[in-house]
């Protein structure tokens, strides 16, 4: 009965650890939400700065959006508020979770884990910032780029216009067909709001390759010479995924492509010196067996 007791204490412990360490990053993301929708208005506005230059270059000079909901604007900035207090309490819950399993871990796993735990959100930004400044852009000028940027006026202008009435120029206007009907873009805050999150998150997501395929590495779930071995098949998979993050856009789709067969070359390089690393480690223990590691090491050799 006393091996019973002594067993589950630990297990208590952890679980009070575990609570504390989960209290303390749910605090931290509420206060970065609540912090990110004290400024949400700005940060709306900057999220939304790129479809309101595509919109100025193609001849509107005062850009504007709507929403038709009351509660729409408000819940858009929620959404804002979320992903931003997301991405400003990261430092905390990465602290918090380091926190939790760092006890667990030998000194050496700790000094390769830690420097990960930095380069995941470096990189998540460097992703999210290359979504926002370059291929939003470039997704408002190929989904707006259809629009007549001439200015459209359908039908006569009466010569007095009653109190009250005031004429409004469509915003980056579609020629009219017969009959005086004109298709205009009056674009809604939340669907516009969609596209930029959802690049920013697959951006960032698709720049966390390095990190993810170098600790598979060091885990031993992959080597060098497999990740090269499937290259062919790397690209098929870049390319669908171009396909279905992107607008259909081939320049688009083509950066995007690029990039992320660049993230996976330089993935193998890393899993290649993660290797070496390991190989150079062995043979400073006396650990090497060459008969074993060796032909190993040839094989990830080969290109």
């Amino acid at each position: 009965m006393s091996d019973v007791d002594d067993s589950s204490a630990p297990l208590i412990e952890h679980l009070a650890e575990l609570r504390t360490r989960l209290i303390r990053a749910v605090a931290g993301f509420l206060i970065g939400m609540v912090l990110c929708f004290t400024v949400g208005e700005q940060i709306l506005e900057f999220l939304l700065r790129p479809i309101e230059a595509t919109m100025r270059a193609l001849g509107d000079p005062d850009p504007q959006m709507i929403y038709t909901a009351p509660q729409e604007y408000f819940f858009t900035l929620i959404r804002v508020s979320v992903v931003g207090g997301l991405i400003i309490s990261f430092p905390v819950i990465a602290h918090q979770l380091w926190r939790f399993v760092a006890p667990g871990l030998y000194k050496n796993e700790k000094n390769a884990f830690l420097p990960f735990l930095v380069a995941s959100p470096v990189l998540f930004t460097l992703g999210a910032a290359f979504a926002h400044f370059v291929v939003v852009p470039l997704a408002m000028q190929f989904f707006l780029g259809f629009a007549d940027v001439q200015q459209v006026i359908v039908g006569a202008i009466p010569d007095t216009v009653p109190d009250g009435v005031v004429i409004v120029e469509p915003t980056i206007p579609v020629a009219p067909v017969d009959g005086g009907i004109s298709i205009t873009f009056a674009g809604k805050v939340n669907e516009s709001l969609d596209i930029t999150l959802k690049m920013i998150v697959a951006f960032g997501l698709c720049f966390q390759l390095p990190v993810l395929l170098t600790l598979m590495g060091k885990a031993g779930l992959v080597s060098a010479a497999g990740l090269a071995g499937v290259r062919k098949y790397a690209v098929v998979g870049i390319l669908l995924l171009a396909a279905l993050v992107t607008p259909p856009d081939v320049i688009t789709q083509v950066i995007l492509f690029v990039v992320v067969f660049g993230l996976y070359e330089i993935s193998i390089w890393l899993v290649r010196w993660v290797e070496r690393a390991r190989e150079k480690q062995l043979k400073a223990d006396g650990l090497w067996d060459e008969e074993i590691h060796g032909a190993r090491a040839t094989d990830e050799d080969k290109p």
